[in-house]
């Protein structure tokens, strides 16, 4: 049976454009699924009208069309998109979506492909694609190709790149693995560069117990990645050493992962092993791009575009409430594990961030805040990065695991 790729986009202002494209994947053998995301009257008639689109938002599409409102038109799309296009994709509309559009066509329409499962084929292709791609990527696996020149006509370069994307997205969906892999229980790993010899020690403990690690960096994208692998229910534990997003959420750095960092194991019921890693440290880039409220704190230039800054005990008591919050909300097995001589390698005696009296104050918080009855703490007299700490954070994570299992 023929596969189906729905095309997605402004069939308004593109029309010509989206038909070509059209024409050329049912010559490939492929189906077409069209949907209008244009704001006014499509050039063809598509499968899905931007008015269904909008009253998929909750709004009165006719009434937003007829008011000719593009900027209102344009949110109230991308809102209905994130909605109806996983609905489409799961009552079998189509096996796979591609998108071609400016800075308006990408904003309507990447919000519901990033609402599509992990997989299933995703290509845009757009004017935005060699800038800042996270607004649009997010945690998902869309595919961005550079438009080069703008998607307004057909022309020597435009056709050669709307083919190339077609071509793309019939590949992905005409070929498929067949080498069988074994199925495991997913593990996800939150790691830094300060904590890389505790995950892989306990990565490699895992793995020796039957278990498949995925290892997240705890970067912004990479923390909120893993929440919502585990919130569409792959993830069988986590072991989330590194929760060093919660210092850039809280103070101000670069690679925070937002305020719903350590929710979703909790909400789903996922057993979890939990620990400070890397708590001591901020996030910047470059030393000169520091915001000047931080004028005379302690840094260390980890490298010519990251400066790290040590975080301080006031801080630090907000760590230990806002990771007190989130670990009170367990629905499942919880386990938090304290490193009592050091949050990442940088904290440890004689190293940059040794901080002794900071680490003391986040500690005292947890353990002060945390719900015993839904979160066991267990004091462990070594650093993060101890081979020992590493298999006792795993160990605990099979326990878990397996007592889960046994319910």
């Amino acid at each position: 049976m023929a596969k189906t790729i729905a095309l997605a986009g402004t069939l308004d202002t593109k029309g010509k454009e989206y038909l070509y494209v059209k024409e050329l994947i049912e010559s490939l053998g492929f189906n077409t699924f069209t949907m209008n995301t244009g704001v006014f009257e499509p050039e063809f008639e598509p499968d899905v009208s931007n008015e269904e689109i909008m009253e998929a938002a909750g709004e009165d599409g006719k009434k937003i069309t007829a008011a000719k409102d593009r900027a209102k038109a344009t949110e109230v799309l991308a809102k209905g998109m994130k909605t109806l296009v996983p609905k489409l994709y799961q009552a079998g509309k189509f096996d796979g979506i591609l998108s071609f559009g400016g800075s308006g066509g990408t904003s309507i329409v990447t919000p519901g492909m990033q609402a599509l499962p992990v997989g299933v084929p995703k290509v845009m292709v757009s004017t935005l694609a060699s800038g800042n791609t996270k607004p649009y990527v997010g945690t998902s696996d869309i595919v961005m190709i550079p438009s080069i020149v703008d998607v307004a006509g057909l022309n020597t370069i435009s056709t050669k790149i709307f083919s190339n994307a077609v071509y793309a997205i019939a590949g992905m969906l005409s070929y498929e693995s067949d080498i069988e892999v074994e199925k495991k229980p997913l593990i996800a790993a939150t790691m830094f560069g300060l904590t890389t010899p505790c995950v892989n020690h306990a990565k490699s403990y895992l793995e020796s117990k039957g278990y498949e690690v995925l290892i997240f960096h705890a970067t912004g994208v990479g923390g909120r990645a893993m929440e919502d692998l585990i919130e569409q229910g792959f993830i069988d534990g986590v072991l989330d050493i590194t929760t060093t997003e919660w210092a850039d959420e809280i103070v101000g750095g670069v690679l925070n992962a937002g305020p719903h960092r350590l929710e979703m194991a909790a909400k789903n019921n996922i057993p979890q092993v939990v620990s400070v890693g890397a708590l001591d440290m901020v996030n910047f880039g470059p030393y000169e791009s520091v915001p000047e409220q931080f004028a005379g704190r302690q840094f260390y230039k980890h490298n010519p575009t990251v400066t790290l800054m040590r975080t301080t005990m006031e801080e630090n008591k907000q760590f230990g409430e806002k990771m007190a919050e989130k670990l009170n909300m367990a629905e499942g097995a919880t386990a938090l594990l304290l490193p009592l001589k050091g949050l990442s390698g940088l904290d440890v005696e004689g190293q940059a961030f040794h901080g002794p009296e900071e680490n003391k104050v986040l500690f005292d918080t947890l353990k002060e805040q945390i719900d015993k009855r839904k979160v066991e703490v267990f004091e462990f007299d070594m650093d993060v990065n101890n081979a020992l700490f590493a298999e006792a954070a795993a160990e605990k994570l099979i326990a878990l695991i397996e007592n889960k299992k046994g319910e």
